[in-house]
């Protein structure tokens, strides 16, 4: 039995134990052992009873004297048990537990950790962990010492993953193998696998469980680096569909003849994909940029290089909205060059087969049949939206005669650079600073509760002003789950704002609409005939409005800050002043204060990732990076020195044997 066998194997754990592990993520016993405390409690000061002080928390060994279960006044059901050690006795007190009197017999021995407070005006054990010694010898897991406290799901407590992380790590018959040599090890300054799993998990000190968390860490960003590195390597054994010639004299021409001048970013992002794309390689390349900052013609020029070569080129969009909104954008920008560009939706009528120079589209680009001869470009947009599954379908539809095309995937939502660098380790990286000339600046707003009405006020104002506005709300309809009950929803405000805004003009738009039905109220809007657009986030990328000058977010406090800034960005278009206003009933929010500040998505995401920590801090908007279960995002040097041992790896492989039957798995993963 090694780290990768199935839970199952373990002692005790059925299907019904393995399914309740699943909602935890844990499949394997590997899994198990990544599965690390969210935080200690440190029961380690072991006392006597008359050295207990009222508000420390200790532990004492001591004898049961007597428990009974008690009703108090107020309805309480209390068991308050006595205990008795050589130097005294003390009273210990727990609720709605009343099995206890059946296991806590008088004359047991326990260990008994917790905080100490008053009951009946005497110290008191206040709901205090325990287990029973049965002799002197016994080693005690949930008490008398630093005590793991683990993330938990219906069915499992902390107490029960101890034992079983504890029986798993005693068990014989598991091998624990480390694939990192000694000499690495102690080059790296890091402990073997082995050790790191019992520290993280039972330590003696907050120095000891760092020490083990610190190495688990390391090795779940080196299997993200290894995992990008080799598709990266895999990716450019890639035959190329077709070698492109870049005409400069054209691509100039294009950029000579567009009603704006590019930005530097914009110059050096195109400079970098023409020079990709004139390789005998395929390209593979991550477009990022910030709400505005121009991707789209750089992906347009890319196009047009394609085009110049006889090919063709496949943009994909997450959202039908944003696939209307490249073909307008393109067909604008190629007005004067005949190019064929036809738009593919779920609402794409059924034909024997579509032929095109440039085909944009949604998912459904995988599933009509489309004249993909001569693909030459793939274009994924808000890469993070789609599924690894998806990304691949496309790329391998387009794929002919074990040749690839080249890939751009572009994204709107800002990350942080080493995040980039670790979960797109396989691109290369392209990014889009500044914003065009022209964009306004928007204004940005925290609105309390107790100044909505003038919200309202002002914002009719804005209307007979000829403005128009967007009015987002976080849900469809009202939840019943009780954190989610008073939050607001599209279809109770767009019926509570039609009373409020009388004599305005309102549309509702959200995700569970027909797409016929969106694009036309899209097509209202943007016509000026809907002054109010209430909706769900589902306007956050894709739609480009300029006469809307004014984001209004409800419950702001429940999104992101990518998320905010993505809305944020719908607005400021066109050349008059902007405004976004964020109501929350929170009185102080560091992260809303933040968007008052910047109008950088840049900023905002290195402040998302200090605020947020760990894990998925995109949102699950963003669901596509990857969460990381035990290490930091922001934790810099640790991603580097994973980064530089991958890269170790892949250009000596053979200085790295212990890593063979790992490298496999990478490779596939």
């Amino acid at each position: 039995m090694d780290l990768n066998s199935n839970i199952t194997n373990l002692p005790k754990i059925g299907p019904i134990f393995a399914r309740k592990f699943e909602k935890l993520g844990i499949h394997t016993i590997n899994d198990l052992f990544y599965h690390v405390p969210s935080r200690y409690l440190d029961y380690s000061l072991i006392t006597t009873i008359s050295n207990l002080k009222a508000g420390e928390i200790a532990t004492i060994h001591a004898k049961v004297i007597s428990i009974k279960n008690i009703i108090s006044k107020r309805g309480l059901k209390m068991q308050i048990a006595s205990v008795e050690d050589a130097t005294g006795k003390i009273s210990t007190m727990w609720f709605n537990q009343p099995f206890l009197t059946r296991t806590l017999f008088p004359g047991k021995l326990l260990s008994l950790s917790g905080k100490v407070g008053f009951f009946n005006r005497k110290l008191c054990l206040n709901s205090p962990d325990f287990e029973i010694i049965e002799n002197d010898t016994d080693s005690t897991l949930h008490t008398g010492r630093l005590v793991p406290v683990y993330p938990e799901t219906s069915g499992f407590s902390s107490k029960w993953i101890r034992r079983v992380m504890l029986n798993s790590l005693n068990d014989k018959s598991l091998i624990i193998n480390d694939f990192l040599s000694m000499e690495l090890l102690k080059k790296l300054e890091m402990t073997n696998l082995i050790d790191a799993i019992r520290l993280v998990h039972f330590p003696k000190s907050l120095e000891e469980a760092e020490i083990g968390r610190k190495r688990l860490a390391f090795n779940e960003l080196l299997k993200l680096q290894l995992t990008s590195l080799y598709r990266k390597k895999m990716w450019q054994k890639e035959k190329l569909i077709q070698t492109i010639k870049i005409d400069r004299q054209k691509i100039d021409k294009f950029i000579n003849s567009l009603p704006f001048k590019l930005t530097d970013s914009q110059e050096t992002a195109i400079n970098e994909i023409l020079m990709d794309m004139g390789k005998k390689i395929p390209m593979n390349r991550l477009l990022e940029g910030d709400v505005g900052s121009g991707k789209t013609v750089v992906a347009a020029t890319a196009a047009l290089a394609v085009f110049t070569n006889g090919g063709q080129t496949v943009i994909m969009a997450p959202t039908q909205i944003l696939a209307e909104q490249h073909y307008k954008t393109l067909t604008k920008l190629f007005d004067q060059y005949k190019l064929n560009i036809s738009l593919i939706t779920s609402a794409t009528k059924k034909s024997k087969s579509i032929k095109a120079d440039i085909y944009i589209g949604t998912h459904a680009l995988l599933h009509k049949k489309i004249d993909f001869t001569k693909v030459g470009l793939v274009v994924i947009d808000e890469q993070h939206r789609f599924g690894v599954e998806q990304r691949n379908h496309l790329i391998q539809k387009t794929n002919k005669n074990s040749s690839a095309p080249h890939v751009l995937t572009m994204t709107a939502t800002p990350i942080p650079r080493t995040i980039a660098l670790t979960s797109y380790g396989d691109l290369d990286l392209s990014v889009l600073k500044e914003v065009p000339k022209g964009r306004q600046k928007i204004t940005t707003w925290v609105v309390p509760e107790e100044k909505r009405k003038g919200a309202y006020e002002w914002v009719k104002k804005q209307i007979d002003g000829k403005s128009q506005i967007f009015w987002v709300c976080p849900l469809i309809e009202a939840s019943e789950t009780e954190t989610m009950k008073d939050i607001k929803n599209v279809t109770q405000e767009f019926e509570n704002l039609k009373r409020i805004f009388a004599k305005q003009k309102l549309g509702l738009l959200h995700g569970r609409m027909k797409a016929g039905e969106k694009t036309e109220t899209l097509k209202f809007f943007r016509a000026g005939k809907i002054d109010i657009l209430v909706a769900t986030p589902v306007v956050e990328v894709g739609i480009d409005i300029p006469n809307a000058t004014i984001m209004v977010i409800e419950a702001s406090e429940r999104f992101g800050l990518a998320g905010l800034h993505q809305l944020r960005g719908r607005v400021g278009r066109g050349n008059k002043k902007s405004y976004c206003l964020l109501f929350s009933n929170i009185k102080f929010s560091k992260r809303l204060k933040a968007m008052e500040k910047t109008n950088s998505g840049f900023e905002l995401a290195e402040l998302d990732l200090k605020l947020r920590g760990p894990g998925e801090i995109f949102g699950t908007l963003q669901s596509g990076f990857p969460e990381l279960k035990v290490a930091r995002w922001d934790n810099i040097e640790l991603i580097k020195t994973a980064k530089d041992v991958a890269e170790d790896v892949i250009n000596n492989p053979s200085s790295y044997k212990d890593l063979a039957a790992s490298l496999t798995k990478f490779q596939q993963g």
